[in-house]
């Protein structure tokens, strides 16, 4: 080792070459540093504006259906609760609480289930006993009869 050691020759200009691509490797990479950090931004940059295109249509589709009568009329109906002359309208306010409201069971049983009655004669008693139901007749526009004076 010690021999190619000896044998090699180290001469001013490769030693200069040597300081100089040190001395370029220290100046070259917190330039490519900055390069590669602005081209990270430049990026960035390119997708808040899709981004920010994408908002832009959107936008312009909601002012078009804004033009549109009918959707104007929709949306005080809903949001505003508007109703055209003449019209009826019956709000329902849900005041429980959302542990107490009503939740969508899952089914029992995947297997079909069979009814131990038969629902065909049940039907008919049930619309026979309605029909043979007492139904008290209200008179309307006629008086009370007096009652006697004691």
């Amino acid at each position: 080792m010690r021999e190619w050691l000896g044998g090699l020759r180290i001469s001013g200009f490769v030693v200069i070459m040597l300081g100089l691509v040190v001395l370029g490797t220290f100046v070259l990479v917190p330039t490519v540093g900055t390069y590669m950090d602005q081209r990270q931004q430049i990026q960035a940059l390119r997708t808040a504006v899709a981004l920010s295109e994408s908002e832009v249509a959107d936008l312009q589709s909601q002012r078009e259906r804004w033009s549109d009568p009918a959707y104007i009329t929709t949306q005080a109906r809903e949001r505003l609760f508007y109703t055209m002359p003449g019209e009826v309208v019956y709000l329902i306010d849900d005041d429980l609480p959302a542990s107490e409201a009503l939740q969508e069971q899952q089914d029992v049983s995947q297997d079909v289930g069979q009814t131990r009655t038969d629902w065909m004669s049940q039907l008919v008693r049930s619309v026979a006993a309605a029909g043979a139901a007492q139904v008290a007749v209200p008179t309307l526009g006629v008086p009370d009869p007096p009652s006697p004076a004691p």
